[in-house]
């Protein structure tokens, strides 16, 4: 049989270092590549124990760095650079599989090039189909590439439907759970005085911080939404929110017949990580097996909007153009990071969402790079917008 080799999309991360704990359980994959942003340290130490083929960084210069070092302990690992780097190891006719767990907009080139190539794409990247939706899906079909969701909510969503990744007019909804994040039960007023530090305390899943700035505000479900719409080609009002605390369910699926299917775990993604690496078999991840004796209860409610205001919008976003999916991402990672590196009040993070928004001018996109060119114009404007802040 031909080897299986995949290409790791930001190593580094917490997807990606889950990636590698769940390739230790198994023999069926050699690590062709691994890739990293700024952790050339961390990379480095990865490249010294799983020797890929290639090692792609985001600057020359650590690349560089990084080359001679492994150079000199006799690690034969080729070290590229930036977006060209990343497209080649997740395009090289030696991949079978790649792993795009790059977080925010960043990921979108090389996650595309894998689906122009064939491979099979492991989706963690929300903004890969949350950008580019239509021409995404149109270049898996057209080259017979085979999406596999990794995200949590996703991946249960896939297993629900019998891993068919389609949903059928036997569906009558989807129910996305969400655990509600950090400030679930916290007092409106009190949100006034969040600090990046508060909002990246995530009561269950262990995640990086722009994902659990969007977990406290529940935007990532406002883009899981998007995505799921188009991964399973259903209308976004057949996908509901749903707050369920505890995080073991993971997604349902509601038949018309009044079956509803749901996929239950641990809070941990080396489970979906599992699922997509061997599928459609099935293989041992290292996750705790669940003890139904020990769980105290399992509640659900839905989602206080006044809370979460970034749902209606989501949901808004959803039903419009693609190029207003492009503009909510784009404002969301600026805002995001002006909370977490410049001061940005909590409460202000979705007002700003809100704005550009509604400012920006809908365009007709028909490529990636009509989508990066307004991908960028929507950073300029949540930019200027965040500069005439106090």
């Amino acid at each position: 049989m031909k080897p299986k080799r995949i290409s790791i999309l930001g190593a580094t991360g917490s997807i990606g270092t889950s990636t590698l704990s769940v390739l230790e359980q198994t023999n069926e994959f050699d690590i062709f590549a691994l890739t990293a942003h700024k952790r050339a340290k961390e990379l480095g130490l990865l490249c010294e124990r799983y020797r890929p083929r290639y090692a792609v960084l985001g600057s020359g210069d650590a690349a560089r760095d990084l080359a001679m070092t492994l150079a000199a302990k006799g690690i034969a690992t080729e070290v590229l650079v930036g977006e060209e780097g990343l497209k080649r190891v997740a395009s090289h006719s030696e991949v079978s599989h790649v792993m795009a767990a790059i977080v925010g907009g960043g990921g979108l080139a090389p996650t595309f090039a894998a689906a122009e190539s064939g491979k099979t794409v492991l989706l963690a990247n929300k903004e890969a189909l949350v950008m580019a939706g239509s021409i995404f899906m149109s270049a898996i079909a057209a080259s017979g590439a085979q999406l596999l969701p990794v995200d949590s909510e996703h991946n249960a969503i896939f297993q629900c439907l019998g891993q068919t990744a389609a949903v059928g007019a036997d569906v009558s909804r989807i129910l996305l759970t969400g655990s509600g994040g950090p400030f679930l039960q916290t007092p409106l007023a009190d949100l006034a005085q969040v600090t990046p530090e508060d909002a990246c305390r995530h009561p269950n899943w262990d995640m990086g911080r722009k994902i659990s700035v969007d977990s406290a505000t529940m935007m990532n479900k406002g883009l899981e939404l998007i995505e799921a719409s188009w991964l399973f080609n259903v209308p976004s009002d057949k996908i509901e929110f749903l707050i369920h605390p505890q995080s073991i369910v993971h997604s349902m699926v509601e038949f018309i017949d009044g079956s509803v299917v749901a996929q239950l775990g641990q809070p941990d993604m080396r489970t979906p990580i599992a699922h997509t690496l061997a599928f459609p078999d099935r293989q041992a991840s290292g996750v705790e097996r669940l003890d139904f004796s020990r769980l105290a209860e399992l509640s659900f409610q839905s989602p206080d909007y006044e809370r979460f205001p970034l749902l209606t919008l989501a949901r808004e976003v959803a039903e419009g153009p693609l190029s207003q999916s492009v503009v909510l991402n784009a404002a969301n990672e600026v805002a995001v990071a002006a909370f977490l590196n410049a001061g940005l009040p909590y409460l202000q993070i979705a007002p700003t969402i809100q704005k550009v928004v509604h400012q920006a001018e809908p365009l007709e996109l028909l490529t990636i790079d009509d989508v990066l060119a307004y991908d960028q114009t929507a950073r300029d404007l949540t930019n200027n917008l965040l500069a005439t802040y106090d």
